[in-house]
């Protein structure tokens, strides 16, 4: 009997320390940019920054991580909100050539699903103001300010396409858009402001500390050090506004 007591007091030591065990490993894997995560951001950095020999890696890099083609292309045609029509051009181009590569050596990629279509019967700047004040989680109030009541019109423009046209569709989620956004800025430089702003909307919709830390690692190793080195000041200074 007393044999049995202490086997079975044995067993209930191993299953707690196997379950501590497994769920400190669960946490870290949730506390980790996934590999789609981390290919999405060399994907918005190297097509921001214009790099399209770098980009191809990316792209196939993607891929072979499991983004679907759709989501890829997603991502590509995001990058224009924040560098202009002609870099998202060119990375639509080199996907392109990408996916002929891979077709010609056998590979077939998933195409991935279409976005889901809007049955909103809100105006486009409702939808959008809704969507902003979701990411950012303030309701907006009040009178225009800054640059919005100084240029009326780009702050429709930003309600009504920004976050109604582009961020209103699923294939990615807001996560992942602000990941591409913010690899975007931190390769074109000189857009701190706005990198902080997302950066902060980054932690609003669910990315924690130490995935925004390791976003600029990643940035480190898929575009450069001066790029990390500049998003990592500008990361401090919103984490250091966070306490």
């Amino acid at each position: 009997m007393a044999k049995n007591k202490i086997l079975l007091a044995l067993a209930i030591a191993l299953n707690a320390i196997y379950s501590t065990a497994n769920a400190q490993v669960t946490s870290t894997e949730h506390s980790m940019l996934s590999p789609k995560e981390q290919s999405l951001i060399g994907i918005g950095a190297s097509t921001g920054k214009g790099d399209l020999s770098k980009l191809k890696t990316e792209l196939n890099a993607g891929l072979d991580a499991g983004l679907t083609v759709n989501q890829i292309k997603e991502a590509l045609v995001h990058v224009y909100a924040y560098a202009g029509f002609p870099r998202s051009i060119r990375g639509l181009q080199t996907f392109m050539a990408v996916m002929n590569e891979r077709k010609t050596k056998g590979i077939t990629d998933s195409i991935g699903a279409e976005a889901s279509p809007v049955n909103d019967q809100r105006s486009k700047y409702e939808r959008g103001k809704a969507i902003l004040e979701q990411l950012s989680g303030v309701q907006e109030k009040g009178p225009k300010s800054g640059y919005a009541a100084f240029a009326p019109q780009i702050e429709i423009f930003l309600k009504e396409h920004l976050f109604a046209d582009i961020f209103e569709r699923d294939i990615l989620t807001y996560k992942e858009r602000e990941l591409v956004t913010v690899s975007v800025l931190s390769s074109i430089g000189g857009v701190e402001p706005m990198l902080n702003a997302h950066l902060n909307l980054c932690l609003n919709v669910g990315l924690t500390q130490q995935q925004l830390q390791q976003f600029v690692e990643t940035l480190m190793q898929k575009t450069g050090k001066k790029e990390a080195k500049a998003a990592q000041k500008v990361l401090d200074e919103v984490l250091k506004n966070k306490k």
